[in-house]
C-alpha cells in the first residue's frame, strides 16, 4: 500500500499480537508509517487481519475522512525497526524478564529522544526501567483492546522520565485520535483495570452468593449506569445527579 501523506511520520511497534496489531493500525490508518518487529512466522497474517477490521470500524468514529494510510513494513532486525521511529511501542507477553530483554535490545538503536511505551497492565515503569541504559524513556502506555477502536491510554512514567518528553509523547498519541491519561503515581495495574477488577469481584460474589446470574449482572451494566458512564463517567454522574 502506499501513502500520499508528504512528510508521514514512522512508529515502530514491537510485538504483533492482538494489542501490537491494535497499535499497527491505529497509526497506520492515521497516516503514519509502521514498523513491525515480531519473530513470529505468523506475524504478518495476523496484523493484516486486525488491520482490515480497523479499516471496516474505524473510519465510522470520525466525521471526517481518516488520512491516507502509511506504509507497512515488517522486519528481521531491531536496528532497522526502530531507526527514526517518532513513538515505539513494545507488546511483548507479560514476563518482566523478556520486557527487559527486548527494551535493551531496542534502546540500543532507538532515538535518544523517543519514547518506548509499554503495553503492559502488569508492571509499573520503575520496574520496567530496571538495569535501564536510558531509564526515562521507558514508560508504560497501556491501552485497551481494540487499541484501533478504544481511545484510551494508561501513560505511567516514573521520577526519572522528564516531565516535557511525557507531554511529546501524549501529543503524538492525540494526534492518531488517542486519550492519554497520565497517571500521577506508580501504582499496579494502574488505574482502569483497578476499577474494573473492583466491579468485576463484586459480581463474583454477588453471582457466589446466588443474589444473581452472569447475565443479569451484566444486564444491571449494559442497560442501566453503564450507559451513563460511557458518557459522563462515575464523578460526572453522581455531580448532576446533586450526588
Amino acid at each position: 500500500m502506499s501513502s500520499t501523506n508528504p512528510n508521514p511520520k514512522k512508529a515502530a511497534v514491537v510485538g504483533g499480537g492482538v494489542i501490537g496489531g491494535g497499535w499497527v493500525a491505529r497509526f497506520l490508518l492515521n497516516g503514519w508509517n509502521v514498523s513491525v518487529f515480531d519473530p513470529d512466522p505468523q506475524a504478518e497474517r495476523k496484523i493484516g487481519e486486525v488491520i482490515e477490521n480497523a479499516r471496516r470500524s474505524l473510519p465510522a468514529l470520525y466525521d471526517r475522512a481518516l488520512p491516507a494510510e502509511g506504509i507497512l513494513t515488517f522486519h528481521n532486525d531491531m536496528a532497522s525497526t526502530v531507526t527514526d521511529a517518532a513513538w515505539i511501542q513494545e507488546s511483548a507477553p507479560e514476563q518482566l524478564a523478556l520486557k527487559h530483554k527486548i527494551l535493551a535490545d531496542i534502546q540500543a538503536h532507538a532515538p535518544k529522544e523517543c519514547l518506548i511505551g509499554s503495553s503492559t497492565s502488569g508492571f509499573k515503569p520503575s520496574e520496567l526501567q530496571e538495569e535501564s541504559i536510558n531509564p526515562g524513556q521507558i514508560v508504560v502506555a497501556h491501552p485497551f483492546n481494540p487499541v484501533y477502536l478504544l481511545p484510551l491510554i494508561e501513560v505511567v512514567p516514573s521520577k526519572a522520565t522528564d516531565a516535557a518528553s511525557v507531554d511529546v509523547g501524549c501529543e503524538i498519541l492525540r494526534s492518531v485520535g488517542l486519550k492519554p491519561l497520565v497517571v500521577r503515581k506508580e501504582i499496579d495495574a494502574h488505574i482502569a483495570d483497578r476499577l474494573l477488577e473492583a466491579v468485576w469481584r463484586e459480581g463474583l460474589w454477588l453471582v457466589h452468593d446466588g443474589v444473581a446470574t452472569t447475565q443479569e449482572i451484566d444486564d444491571a451494566i449494559r442497560f442501566g449506569f453503564g450507559l451513563r458512564w460511557a458518557q459522563m463517567g462515575l464523578f460526572e454522574t453522581y455531580r448532576i445527579a446533586g450526588g
